[in-house]
Parts: C-alpha cells; structure tokens; sequence
C-alpha cells in the first residue's frame, strides 16, 4: 500500500510539474491580448485610450492567429511561415498605428531585445537552423 501511495504522489508531482511548464515563458503572440497591454503599458507608458485600442488589436491577432494555426495543419510549412511573417509585419503596423512617436521608438528598441534574447536562446537549444 506505500509503494502505491508512493508511486501515486511520485506520478502526481510529474504531472502537476509537467503543467506547469507548458505555456511558461512564452512571450510576445502567446501571450493574452490582456498581458500583451500590461507588457506594453510597463514599457511604454499607455494612456487608457491606447490599451483599449491595443486590447482590440491583439485580441483580433490571437483569434486569426488561431485560425492559421488550425488551417496550416499538416500543411506547406514555407507557405505558413511566409504568411506568418506578413501576419506579424500587419500587426507591427496596426500597433504602431496607436503610438505616438517616443512610443514607437521605445517599442522598436524593446521589439529588437526580444528578437536578440529569442535568437540568444534558440542557440543555446542547439537551434539555429
């Protein structure tokens, strides 16, 4: 009966851990529309009007990001990433659209630390393609 007890809590632990790192440290397009806003709000300063408009955008970038998501399964993967990197270019546009212009500064200069610590990583996986 300990053994199974044991073997229960042991199988428990795994799991509960296993959960707990999905999702974790996943930034930018992963994240909620909401937390993408406090993100951006920290960095850049928003006034309500810019969080509101910035809510709606992202909120529209993760429902066709879903969408691409479940119509490219199984499919062209250049194809998908061609249409992946236009997705991203729109949705640099649409933000920039509610920044004022120290705004858009701060974002492009945060904008290329994220890419810089993402390739950083990759590399240090072993994943540079």
């Amino acid at each position: 009966m300990k053994k199974l007890m044991m073997i229960c809590a042991l199988l428990f632990s795994v799991i509960t851990y296993a959960s707990a790192q999905q999702g974790g440290g996943r930034g930018g397009m992963m994240m909620k529309p909401e937390d993408r806003v406090k993100q951006l709000d920290e960095k850049l300063k928003l006034s309500e009007e810019q969080k509101t408009k910035l809510t709606t955008v992202f909120t529209e970038q993760a429902d066709a990001m879903k969408k691409m998501r479940e119509e490219a399964q199984g499919g062209d993967r250049d194809a998908m990433r061609e249409k992946m990197q236009k997705f991203r270019t729109d949705s640099d546009v649409k933000v920039n659209a509610v920044l004022t212009e120290d705004q858009k500064k701060m974002y492009k200069t945060w904008q290329d630390e994220q890419r810089a610590e993402m390739q950083k990583r990759m590399q240090e996986r072993g994943g540079n393609n």
